[in-house]
């Protein structure tokens, strides 16, 4: 997959350095992928959502982290929309 927005994983883990490593091995990971469907994407991360829009939420590091992203599937195209903590998470609803 191509993954757009990877600007917005290094501003993050520039303040949150814990979440280097595991944000760097899940854009390594999508890198080599190649996600047709949701179910594709379930099927390497279990614990993956859905919500409207192609927009899938990943748990980062135990779910310390989260990370959405919309996805493209005809395109094979990744769009890095937000990450941060678990607890940021909660009180975000741009999305929805």
């Amino acid at each position: 997959m191509k993954v757009l927005g990877v600007s917005r994983l290094e501003a993050f883990y520039k303040k949150h350095n814990q979440a280097k490593g595991p944000l760097e091995a899940w854009l390594d990971d999508v890198k080599r992928a190649d996600w047709k469907t949701p179910q594709d994407i379930k099927n390497g991360y279990k614990t993956a959502s859905f919500i409207h829009g192609n927009v899938a939420i990943f748990n980062i590091k135990g779910n310390t982290y989260r990370l959405s992203v919309n996805v493209q599937y005809a395109f094979g195209q990744v769009l890095i929309l937000w990450v941060g903590t678990h607890a940021e998470y909660d009180k975000v609803e741009f999305w929805l």
